[in-house]
């Protein structure tokens, strides 16, 4: 490779890890909220293990251009529906992450993820994403303080109090940010809220800025046998459908935009890139960590010129040294990653232009799926009603000619599993 196409390449590294390293922080502080029994500590070394293990195997397998993290939404979707909203162990349900990769790993190296993704309207996958999207935003709302609980009426408006002027700051430092595309945007926001926080006594400065990974509180700790009930079904298969949406999502989206197709239209290396996505998920659950999956983050890295392997490789390599700082990001504030939550929701919410509004049976299946995610904390009920009632709603409006007989399947299967989940 000659010389200028390598520091291309190694810019466009060091670009995507500055635009998703926020996530070394957000993901821990979200899998160790109060009451899921998983430590912050533990939480980051997984956290960086899976973006940096499974990164270098996208840049060195796939030779993908292509950053790997735990995915936002399905971390709040296992902290908040599945641990403890459903009371399952946290070693159970990091059992569950496994199984689930496992799952993606089987349909990735064989047909059915083509016949899945061909199945499955994209109405329905836009729906997803923009529910997911109101899902971070309530829970950014939440840990602001801007959302509180009120035995009346669920929730209502919380008290504007320093940390909520202080999300407030934070939201704005990011947003200007990312009005001039800078990969420091999230960052900012949190390192901004953070020492101001600090300064206010609202946190506590760390005794020490450094410590040695945590290897002992959650990695390789899942619980495998306990996972494997036919109760937590519905979950695993939530979990599968929402890391192949958001897969196929990212690489799809940012290959066309990037001209990085075969010659067949198709993403460069889908396959392979399909195949490292499900490694992510599998062991994230072995380190501990919500299902890892590729970032749309990459698309920063991607649009200054990265196109190989070797741009994720150097974005792997970044994150080591983040091992070491599980002490610096234990002190930052829940107010302080609100912010993140928020703007990813609503960069996930953009998507709800491409929906179709002018036939009931299209709209109703999509609102189905944005409202109940959010409504019900759970993807899984969001994507369970939607698919049933896109296939029962296109069968009585007289288009039955329009659903894919494996929608036939996906639906029956909805069926039992919601059947399942409340007996």
């Amino acid at each position: 490779m000659e010389k200028k196409k390598l520091q291309t390449e190694i810019i466009a590294g060091l670009t995507t890890f500055f635009t998703m390293s926020y996530i070394v922080v957000v993901n821990p502080s979200i899998l160790a909220t109060t009451g899921t029994g998983i430590t912050f500590s533990g939480a980051l070394t997984a956290t960086v293990l899976v973006c940096f293990s499974m990164t270098l195997l996208m840049g060195i397998y796939a030779n993908l251009p292509f950053g790997v993290a735990p995915g936002m939404g399905i971390n709040a979707f296992f902290t908040y529906s599945v641990v403890l909203g459903g009371g399952v162990p946290w070693p159970v349900a990091l059992g569950m992450v496994f199984w689930s990769g496992i799952l993606f790993l089987i349909a990735s190296v064989t047909p059915l993820r083509q016949m899945i993704a061909l199945a499955i309207p994209k109405q329905l996958r836009i729906a997803v994403a923009v529910g997911i999207g109101l899902f971070l935003t309530f829970i950014g709302l939440k840990n602001a303080g801007i959302i509180v609980a009120n035995p009346a009426t669920l929730v209502t408006l919380g008290t504007l109090g320093e940390p909520t002027l202080l999300f407030i700051l934070g939201l704005l430092i990011s947003i200007i940010l990312l009005r001039f595309k800078s990969p420091f945007a999230f960052l900012a926001g949190i390192f901004a809220v953070t020492l101001l926080a600090w300064y206010r006594g609202l946190t506590s400065v760390p005794p020490t800025l450094v410590s040695s990974p945590d290897f002992n509180s959650v990695f390789f700790k899942l619980d495998f046998v306990g996972a494997i009930k036919l109760a937590f079904l519905p979950t695993i298969v939530s979990l599968f459908f929402t890391d192949l949406f958001d897969s196929l999502s990212t690489f799809i989206g940012v290959s066309h935009a990037s001209g990085m197709l075969d010659e067949n239209d198709q993403p460069k290396n889908l396959r392979e890139g399909l195949i490292v996505d499900a490694f992510a998920t599998t062991v994230a659950g072995l380190f501990g960590s919500s299902s890892g999956t590729a970032y749309i983050e990459s698309a920063a890295g991607v649009e200054v010129g990265g196109r190989t392997g070797i741009t994720a490789i150097v974005t792997a390599l970044c994150f080591v040294p983040c091992l070491f700082i599980a002490p610096l990001a234990g002190t930052v504030p829940p107010f302080a990653t609100a912010p993140v939550l928020v703007l990813v929701g609503a960069m996930m919410f953009r998507s709800v232009s491409e929906l179709t509004m002018a036939k009931l049976e299209d709209v109703v299946p999509a609102f189905l799926i944005i409202a109940l995610i959010p409504l019900t904390f759970s993807i899984t009920q969001g994507i369970l009603w939607g698919l049933i009632s896109h296939v029962a709603l296109y069968v009585l409006t007289g288009r039955r000619k329009d659903v894919r007989p494996l929608m036939y399947i996906l639906a029956g299967i909805s069926i039992a599993l919601i059947i399942v989940g409340h007996t």
